[in-house]
C-alpha cells in the first residue's frame, strides 16, 4: 500500500468520471498580476442599490476570471452626476444616515433626502462601502472610487472606459 499523498494548501484532487485522479492547482492572483483598469459611470437616472452594487464589484474584480478574495484585483471607478442618483419609493423621508461623533450623545443623523442634496457623493461612497469586505481589503478598495458631484472629474489623464448601465426609471415611484 503506498503512502498518503501530502497535498498543498493551493491543490484539490479532481477524480474524473472514468477513475482516474489528478491534482489540479488553484489559481491565486498576484498584487503585481492583477491588471486594473479605470471605469467611468454616470449615475444619472440610477437607482443606488443597483448602481453601487455594480460599483462594488468592479472595485473587488468579481467581474474577472483573475479574482482572489484576499487580493485587490479591482479597478478603479469614478463615478459622476452623483447628484442624479434615484431613491426608490419613500427612502428620501424613511431612510436615516447615521453616525457618532465620538462624544457623549453624540449621534447624528440626516435623512436621506437632505443628505442627498448636500453631499450627493457621500450617499454613493457609504453605500457602496457597506458591499465592500469589512476590513483592511475593504478600506483600501473603498480609496479606489471616486465620487464627483457634476459631469466634471480630474482623472482624464487615466483615460476612463465609459460603463452604460441600464436605467430602471420606470420602477421608481413619481412624487405626488
Amino acid at each position: 500500500m503506498s503512502p498518503p499523498v501530502q497535498y498543498g494548501a493551493r491543490d484539490t484532487l479532481s477524480v474524473h468520471s472514468w477513475g482516474e485522479a489528478e491534482i489540479v492547482e488553484t489559481f491565486f492572483c498576484r498584487p503585481t498580476e492583477a491588471k486594473r483598469q479605470w471605469i467611468l459611470i454616470d449615475a444619472e437616472g440610477q437607482t443606488l442599490g443597483r448602481l453601487s452594487t455594480f460599483v462594488a464589484r468592479a472595485l473587488m474584480g468579481k467581474h474577472r476570471p483573475t479574482y482572489t478574495p484576499f487580493i485587490d484585483t479591482g479597478d478603479f471607478v469614478v463615478v459622476v452626476n452623483a447628484e442624479k442618483v434615484l431613491l426608490t419609493g419613500k427612502k428620501k423621508e424613511d431612510k436615516f444616515y447615521r453616525w457618532h461623533t465620538g462624544y457623549p450623545g453624540g449621534i447624528k443623523q440626516v435623512p436621506a433626502g437632505q443628505w442627498l442634496k448636500a453631499h450627493p457623493e457621500r450617499v454613493i461612497e457609504w453605500a457602496v462601502k457597506g458591499m465592500l469586505p469589512k476590513g483592511s481589503l475593504g478600506r483600501k478598495l473603498g480609496t479606489k472610487l471616486k465620487a464627483y458631484k457634476g459631469p466634471e472629474h480630474p482623472h482624464q489623464a487615466q483615460q476612463p472606459v465609459k460603463v452604460e448601465l441600464p436605467v430602471r426609471a420606470n420602477r421608481v415611484r413619481k412624487a405626488s
